[in-house]
C-alpha cells in the first residue's frame, strides 16, 4: 500500500545523461544545505565534494529551454502563437510549484514573527526580489527561480525581435543574442567588481552569486550548447571524450581554489569569471551526457528518481524542511546523546526532504503537466 502511494513511473525515452547531471546538482544543493547539521570535521571533508549544484542546474536548464527555442524557431518560425505557447508550457511546469510553496511559507510566517509583512514578499510573487539587489533572507531558495523565469522571458523576446524586426534566420538570431547577453552580463559583474568592494564569502554570494543581473549568462552557456548539438551535431559528439575530461580537470581545480581558498573571495577572478568558469565546464559535460541515453541497474533508477524529484526537492529542503519542519521537533525531549542527535537530525532532513518532494511531484506536480501536455 505505502510502497504503491510512493512509487513514481520512469519513461524510458528519458536522457539519463542528463538525469545525472540533474540529479547531481540536487544532491550537491541538499547535501551542502546539510553539512550545518555535521560536526565541523565532517563539514569540511564534505567540502572537497560539494559543487555549485544551481550553476549545474542553470547549464542544464539552459540547454534544455534552448533546444526547445531553436527547434521551434526553425520549424514553426516566430509569430505571437508561438511565444506564447512557449511561456504556457514552461509556466506551466514552472511557476505551479513555486507559487504552492511560496504560498505556504508566507502563510506560515504571516502567522508567527509579529514584524512579518507580507506586503514585502509580493517581489516573490513576480520574480523580483532580487533583479539586481541581494536576495532578502525570506525563502532563500527563491533567488534561482528568479534567474530562470527572467531568462525564459528575455532571451525568447530577444530572439523574436531579432527573427521578426531584423529577419534574421533563427541560427544568427541564437548566437548573436548569446553573445550580447554574455558580453552585458560579464561587462556588469567587471563593472561592479571596479566600484563595489567585497571582503566576505556573504557579501559575495549576496552581490554576485545571487542576483538576476549577474547569472543569466550561467542559462547563456547551455544555450550555446544546444545551438551546438542542433547546428553542427557531428562535432557535438565527435570529441566528447576529451571534452568530458577538460571539464572533470576545471571542476577539480577550482574546487581546489574554493576550498583552500587560494583566491581571496572578493579577487577579480571570482567576482568576474568564476561563474563562466564553472558553466563552461559544464557545458563541455553535455556533450557526453547527452549521448548517454539510457541505463539498467539500481544506480539508474536511484538517479533518474532524484531527478524527477528534484525541483520539488530544491524548493522544500531548507526553508520547509529544515527551517520549519526540523525546528518544530524537540530534539532534546528525544535524546540527550549528541551524537545520536546528529544522525537523527540529518537522516530525518533527508528523510522527510524526499518524502515530501514525492508527494508534491506525483500527486500535484505531475498531474499538472499532464494537464498542460493534453491541453497544449
Amino acid at each position: 500500500m505505502i510502497k504503491n502511494f510512493l512509487k513514481i513511473d520512469i519513461n524510458p525515452n528519458r536522457t539519463y545523461g542528463l538525469d545525472i547531471l540533474r540529479a547531481s546538482a540536487i544532491l550537491f544543493v541538499v547535501f551542502g544545505h546539510g553539512k550545518s547539521f555535521l560536526p565541523s570535521p565532517f563539514q569540511k571533508f564534505q567540502s572537497f565534494f560539494i559543487l555549485d549544484g544551481v550553476s549545474l542546474f542553470f547549464v542544464l536548464s539552459g540547454f534544455l529551454i534552448g533546444g526547445i527555442l531553436i527547434k521551434i524557431l526553425e520549424e514553426k518560425g516566430a509569430n505571437r502563437s508561438v511565444l506564447f505557447t512557449f511561456w504556457k508550457r514552461r509556466w506551466f511546469r514552472t511557476l505551479p510549484n513555486y507559487f504552492l510553496i511560496l504560498s505556504i511559507i508566507t502563510l506560515y510566517y504571516g502567522f508567527n514573527p509579529s514584524d512579518f509583512a507580507v506586503s514585502n514578499k509580493i517581489l516573490y510573487f513576480v520574480f523580483s526580489q532580487n533583479l539586481s539587489y541581494p536576495h532578502p533572507t525570506f525563502f532563500p531558495e527563491a533567488w534561482s527561480l528568479s534567474v530562470e523565469e527572467w531568462f525564459y522571458i528575455l532571451l525568447p523576446c530577444s530572439l523574436f525581435f531579432l527573427i521578426s524586426v531584423f529577419k534574421t534566420k533563427p541560427k544568427q538570431a541564437v548566437l548573436f543574442a548569446c553573445i550580447s547577453i554574455l558580453t552585458l552580463v560579464t561587462a556588469f559583474r567587471v563593472y561592479r567588481h571596479s566600484t563595489t568592494e567585497v571582503s566576505t564569502l556573504f557579501e559575495w554570494a549576496h552581490l554576485y552569486r545571487k542576483q538576476v543581473i549577474t547569472r543569466l549568462d550561467s542559462l547563456i552557456f547551455g544555450v550555446l550548447g544546444a545551438y551546438t548539438q542542433y547546428y553542427y551535431p557531428k562535432r557535438w559528439a565527435k570529441y566528447n571524450g576529451l571534452l568530458l575530461i577538460i571539464s572533470l580537470t576545471i571542476f577539480i581545480v577550482s574546487q581546489l581554489l574554493k576550498v583552500f581558498d587560494i583566491i581571496p573571495v572578493g579577487s577579480f577572478y571570482n567576482c568576474v569569471f568564476s561563474f563562466s568558469i564553472i558553466s563552461l565546464a559544464t557545458l563541455l559535460l553535455l556533450p557526453y551526457l547527452s549521448c548517454f541515453k539510457t541505463g539498467t541497474g539500481m544506480l539508474y533508477k536511484i538517479l533518474t528518481f532524484i531527478s524527477l524529484i528534484s525541483y520539488s526537492m530544491y524548493l522544500i529542503h531548507l526553508t520547509i524542511v529544515k527551517g520549519i519542519v526540523l525546528e518544530a521537533i524537540p530534539w532534546d525531549s528525544i535524546s540527550q546523546n549528541e551524537g545520536f542527535l546528529i544522525v537523527l537530525k540529518y537522516s530525518s532532513y533527508w528523510a522527510i526532504t524526499i518524502f515530501i518532494s514525492i508527494i508534491i511531484y506525483k500527486y500535484y506536480e505531475k498531474p499538472l503537466t499532464s494537464l498542460r501536455d493534453k491541453k497544449m
